[in-house]
């Protein structure tokens, strides 16, 4: 009879309050190796709250500095509601006040999170090795929540000698079927476990696993990888936007890109921004923009190759030298390297007439402004999509020309053309704006 695949946890008891300085390779040694425990053996993995590492190396601050802390470590506001905030730590990790931590510290005490965690599972590993002889894992552990999950759990925050991920992908399920997905946070799974027997507020800050040898390396290979392993890369993170500060963090995003890649774009992407184009605030309830979308390389030649003539014609009829003329149409080269364009058009139906001309000026500008309050919105869901966008105004001048090429009602106004891709390069850094520059306060 085949054996069933069985582990062992146990907290160690008997460690001291930890203190800035304090050896925490002899302290777990000694704990480990007393009377009546089992001790360490090759192939153990050793779950270490963060909490003894920061003490021991000293991340301690006093608390009324906590949110000036929690600002020197945050590189990215995520999520705020009333005071609790969510961010993005300098080690990459998204946790609530950036893990700086008020409890199990002395009173009028904060803890900083282990400058480097990867590192200080390292340092642990090769001590145990040194002073005991054996060759265990290292998984450091910090408490944090997730989302779309009540309840908190530990994850692993730095690691040594473990293999914290197992990508399965490639291999195939009890019943046949190929794995195509499946990378499994083994790391994280352990911290969980260790956390079952250590506690919140049981004094147990380490345990030990037996039972797991496959996990852990038998070398210092793992080493290198680390717990960084397991932080996913904003790129591939599908939830990086998704509460009220998300929208600042896509407005920020929204940048005029002028470069773009030959990837093609999602018209599915596309169409979602137009959805929330069209919530922007509008006269008189009325929905004044049309977006028309060129999603073939025929369809944005033609076009642009009648703007460009129409263009050149202005260009000479104002008495430009054709010097002049060739470099103010290289400027509208942005369009031709897109591989998607839009035209966003406004349409008066449900305008009011007016007798008198400021009345009915009036009128068109409101229905101006909300084409521009569209756009906006447009240009943002663009930026959440990770797509770069261009909008530039030139369909403006040619009217008619638009209208003709595109087949286009006469009351659809061309409000400019939008290129859509992917950018081809990294925004340059966008200095800050002082925001009392722009406000008078009566």
């Amino acid at each position: 009879m085949t054996e069933a695949p069985a582990f062992r946890v146990w907290a160690l008891p008997g460690l001291p309050e930890v203190r800035p300085g304090d050896d925490l390779v002899k302290l777990i040694a000694a704990a480990a190796t007393a009377e009546g425990l089992p001790g360490l053996a090759d192939g153990d993995v050793l779950i270490v709250t963060s909490k003894i590492v920061s003490k021991a190396e000293g991340r301690v601050a006093a608390a009324p500095d906590r949110e000036a802390a929690i600002d020197a470590e945050t590189v990215r506001l995520v999520a705020r509601r009333g005071t609790l905030r969510i961010v993005e730590n300098r080690l990459g990790l998204v946790m609530a006040a950036a893990g700086v931590d008020a409890s199990n510290t002395p009173e009028g005490t904060i803890l900083l999170l282990p400058e480097d965690p990867d590192a200080s599972a390292c340092a642990l590993r090769a001590g145990l090795r040194d002073t005991l002889g054996v060759d265990v894992g290292v998984v450091i552990t910090d408490t944090a929540g997730r989302p779309w999950r009540a309840g908190l759990t530990d994850m692993a925050i730095g690691a040594a000698g473990v293999r914290v991920l197992d990508d399965l992908r490639g291999g195939t399920d009890a019943h046949g079927n190929p794995l195509t997905a499946t990378v499994v946070a083994t790391a994280d799974e352990l911290a969980a476990a260790g956390d079952l027997v250590k506690g919140k507020a049981a004094g147990l800050p380490v345990a030990v696993v037996r039972g797991l040898p496959h996990v852990v390396s038998g070398s210092d290979s793992e080493d290198a990888t680390g717990a960084r392993a397991l932080i996913r890369s904003g790129a591939d993170d599908m939830f990086r936007l998704g509460t009220s500060e998300a929208v600042r963090e896509a407005v920020r995003l929204r940048r005029t890109v002028r470069e773009f890649t030959d990837d093609p774009v999602d018209p599915g992407a596309v169409r979602r921004a137009v959805a929330a184009a069209l919530t922007a605030p509008a006269p008189h309830h009325t929905t004044p923009w049309r977006f028309v979308l060129l999603e073939s390389a025929e369809s944005r030649l033609r076009l642009l190759d009648a703007m460009r003539d129409a263009w050149i014609a202005d260009l000479r009829a104002d008495g430009r030298s054709e010097e002049s003329v060739a470099r103010r149409v290289r400027r509208g080269d942005v369009l031709r390297s897109a591989p998607y364009l839009v035209v966003p058009c406004l349409v008066m139906d449900g305008s009011h007439t007016y007798p008198d001309v400021r009345r009915g000026t009036a009128e068109r500008e409101m229905f101006v402004v909300a084409m521009g309050a569209g756009v906006q919105n447009f240009l943002v869901a663009l930026a959440s999509e990770r797509l770069g966008s261009a909008w530039v105004s030139s369909t403006m001048f040619c009217r008619d020309v638009v209208r003709d090429v595109l087949g286009l009602p006469a009351g659809w106004d061309p409000m400019g053309a939008v290129a859509v891709g992917r950018p081809a390069g990294a925004a340059r850094e966008r200095p800050e704006r002082d925001v009392e520059a722009f406000v008078t306060v009566r």
